[in-house]
């Protein structure tokens, strides 16, 4: 029952997205203001269903993770793990001025922007640094094994 509502739904959904793309169709390339004018409801109801699709993964995520507590307790340790990881970025973290490409300032020196983007940097790194390391764990058991 469950999978043909959910099939009439998309049909329905997929129809609006169908009507919405053919009405740029007739649309002269030339006249922005009338292509403009089809493009934005398609446009909209684009950001309607990323939103839509964002907000029911959330919700049934945490509907998951609430009824199953072990899962909830291994997600809790996961966030925690991630917390501490953070606050050794934080602390390691520079307050350097952030130069782009063209060796313009995007933050000045001591600014907590500044601070904040060393601090992503280093979290990244981190995170990678441990993703590596299991990945390596992972394959020498994997050798050992064969």
């Amino acid at each position: 029952m469950n999978n043909k509502i959910i099939t009439i739904i998309v049909a329905l959904l997929s129809i609006v997205g169908i009507g919405l793309f053919v009405m740029t169709f007739g649309i002269d390339k030339e006249d922005t203001e009338a292509m403009s004018g089809a493009v934005t409801p398609l446009v909209n109801y684009s950001l309607f269903l990323l939103i839509a699709a964002a907000v029911v993964a959330v919700v049934g995520s945490i509907w998951t993770l609430l009824k199953n507590p072990s899962a909830l307790k291994k997600a809790g340790l996961g966030l925690l793990a991630l917390v501490v990881v953070f606050g050794i970025s934080y602390m390691l973290a520079n307050s350097d001025q952030v130069i782009d490409a063209k060796d313009e300032i995007i933050a000045a020196a001591g600014s907590q922007v500044s601070r904040l983007s060393s601090t992503g940097i280093l979290f990244s790194g981190i995170l990678m640094l441990v993703a590596a390391a299991f990945f390596v764990v992972d394959l020498v058991k994997g050798l050992i094994k064969s």
